[in-house]
């Protein structure tokens, strides 16, 4: 053996290989998370119709029929709820929120600096709305909680859409730092940082 090579071996090349294979198995099940969130997005956009619908006839089964508007009104909060939990994750996915400018420029530091927030901001605060709204969650599901003022089912729809709004965040700052991952580790040389 040559002074100053290092010497390789067969456990060393199964190590690499084995870190490789984890990390290939790690972006295979995020696209397959990513792709489930994005049919369960494509459905929930749907959910715009009926909520519209629901809005705009309130008023008529108010004024002109003199019943259904509060029937109408709890059927509409809870598909808004729906509606808005995975709504929020699609803006996030999509790069649609509101923002002064920042997110626009396509610069390495900015995107580094997304990253960071994600990571440190969005993900440690959805988790933590997952964690502690767990317990309330199930109980109202299971339960069945009513609306209270009309008693009408599905209360229960919106305290859980609540949580699944926190679980889809952070599903998606994870599978944003994942894809940041596997970006570093193919970003060429010549990008400008």
């Amino acid at each position: 053996m040559r002074p100053g090579l290092p010497h390789w071996s067969s456990d060393a090349s199964r190590a690499i290989l084995g870190t490789m294979a984890s990390s290939h198995r790690l972006h295979g099940v995020a696209a397959a998370l990513a792709s489930a969130l994005d049919r369960a997005t494509f459905a929930a956009a749907w959910l715009a119709l009926p909520l519209a619908a629901l809005l705009f006839l309130q008023w008529p089964l108010r004024d002109l029929v003199g019943a259904w508007s509060r029937d109408a009104n709890d059927a509409a909060q809870w598909i808004f709820a729906l509606y808005v939990a995975l709504a929020l994750r699609a803006a996030t996915r999509a790069r649609a929120h509101v923002t002064a400018g920042f997110a626009h420029d396509d610069v390495a530091w900015r995107r580094r600096l997304g990253r960071i927030g994600e990571a440190v901001c969005v993900l440690p605060w959805a988790l933590f709305v997952v964690v502690v709204a767990a317990v309330p969650t199930w109980r109202s599901v299971v339960g069945l909680e009513a609306f209270p003022d009309t008693f009408h089912p599905l209360y229960f729809v919106v305290r859980a859409s609540a949580w699944l709004l926190a679980l889809a965040v952070a599903l998606q700052a994870v599978l944003d730092l994942v894809a940041a991952q596997a970006h570093g580790e193919q970003r060429p040389a010549d990008e400008p940082t």
